[in-house]
C-alpha cells in the first residue's frame, strides 16, 4: 500500500494531537472556532487551516507533552521558535507568513479572551511572501479557448453546452469556481445581465456578463439543464453528469483541458481565467476600484497585482516592437 500523501499525513498527526490536549485548552480552541466562524465569518477552508496553525503551535510550546500544552505559555520566543522549526523543514516563504498570520490572529483573540496576560502577535516578524506574477491568457488566447469550448456545444450535448456556459460565465465575470458552483437559477438576472455572487466572508456582490456569455447560458438552460435534472436535484445553475450540483474539481478539469487546446497557452484553472478577465479589463481601460468591485477583493491592495502583470505585458511588447527598445 501506498503512503498517504503528506498533507493528510499532516492533518491526522494535528488531529491526534489536538485529542492530547488538557480539556481546559481544547475548550479554548473551541471558542476560538466559533469565533472565526460567527464572528469574523470565514469560510470553513480558512477555518481549518487556522485551527491547524493553532494546534501545531501549541503542541511545539509544549514540546514532548502536549498533554501539558497551555495557551498562556505561548510568548515571543515560542512564536519565533516554531516559525524557526518549519523554516528548517523547508517551508515556503508564503507558507511561514500565512501561519505567522495566523499565530497573531489567534493571540489577539487569546489575550481578549483573557487566556493570555499580553499579546506577543505584533511582534512576531515574517518573511514577507513572495508576489509572483499570476499566468493569463492574452486576449486571443481568450478568443481561442472560447471558440474551442463552443465546437461541442455545437452539436447540442448537454453537457457540453454546459461546459462552454460554464468558460464564458467564468471569463465574462472573473468569479471564483466555488462562487461560479454556488449559483442557484435565480442568482441571474437576465434584464440586466448580471449574475448574484456570494462570495468570501459572506460579501454578496453583482457581477455582470456580455452576450456571449448570455447565449452560452440560455442555450444550456433552454436545451440542456432539463437532460441532466434528476428527481432529487437542487436549484443549482449547473449541475453534473448525475443531477447534483456540479462540483469545484470537474470545474477544474474542464478548464485545463480547454486551455490545453490553446496554442502556447500557459496551463491555469478557473482562477487563470479570473486573472485573465482581471488584466484585460485593466489593459481595456477599467479603473482599479471597478475591477477591485467586479472581483469582489476585500482590499484594493490585492486588486492591484494586476497593474503588475499589465505592466510586464506591456514591458514585453515595447521590447518586442520598439525599434529603441
Amino acid at each position: 500500500m501506498s503512503p498517504p500523501p503528506h498533507g493528510r499525513t499532516r492533518r491526522v498527526d494535528l488531529v491526534r494531537l489536538r485529542e492530547k490536549l488538557p480539556t481546559n485548552v481544547a475548550e479554548a480552541l473551541r471558542q476560538y472556532e466559533r469565533h472565526l466562524t460567527l464572528e469574523r465569518d470565514l469560510s470553513p477552508h480558512t477555518v481549518r487551516a487556522y485551527m491547524g496553525d493553532v494546534v501545531a503551535l501549541l503542541g511545539h510550546v509544549a514540546g514532548d507533552t502536549p498533554e501539558n500544552a497551555d495557551v498562556g505559555r505561548i510568548d515571543l520566543t515560542g512564536l519565533r521558535s516554531w516559525l524557526a522549526a518549519q523554516r528548517a523543514e523547508g517551508s515556503s516563504r508564503t507558507t511561514l507568513a500565512r501561519r505567522a498570520a495566523a499565530a497573531r490572529t489567534f493571540t489577539a483573540w487569546a489575550h481578549r479572551a483573557g487566556h493570555l496576560a499580553a499579546d506577543p502577535g505584533p511582534r512576531l516578524a515574517a518573511p514577507r511572501p513572495h508576489r509572483t506574477l499570476p499566468a493569463v491568457l492574452r486576449v486571443d488566447q481568450a478568443k481561442d479557448a472560447m471558440e474551442a469550448v463552443s465546437s461541442g456545444a455545437s452539436e447540442g450535448d448537454p453537457v457540453a453546452l454546459r461546459d462552454q456556459a460554464v468558460v464564458e460565465l467564468l471569463y465574462a465575470t472573473g468569479v471564483r469556481v466555488a462562487e461560479l458552483c454556488g449559483l442557484d437559477l435565480d442568482d441571474v438576472d437576465y434584464s440586466l445581465r448580471v449574475i448574484r455572487v456570494l462570495g468570501k466572508g459572506g460579501r454578496e456582490r453583482t457581477a455582470p456578463f456580455g452576450v456571449p456569455a448570455e447565449r452560452a447560458l440560455r442555450r444550456w438552460l433552454d436545451q440542456g439543464r432539463n437532460a441532466l435534472v434528476a428527481a432529487d436535484s437542487p436549484p443549482a445553475l449547473f449541475l453534473g453528469a448525475r443531477g447534483g450540483r456540479l462540483n469545484q474539481r470537474a470545474v477544474r478539469q474542464l478548464v485545463h483541458e480547454v486551455v490545453a487546446v490553446v496554442p502556447d497557452a500557459p496551463d491555469i484553472g478557473p482562477h487563470g481565467l479570473r486573472h485573465s478577465a482581471a488584466t484585460h479589463l485593466l489593459e481595456g481601460g477599467a479603473d482599479l476600484r471597478t475591477v477591485q468591485e467586479l472581483l469582489g477583493h476585500a482590499t484594493l491592495a490585492t486588486t492591484q497585482l494586476y497593474t503588475h502583470v499589465t505592466v510586464e505585458r506591456l514591458k514585453a511588447i515595447h521590447d518586442r516592437t520598439h525599434p529603441r527598445s
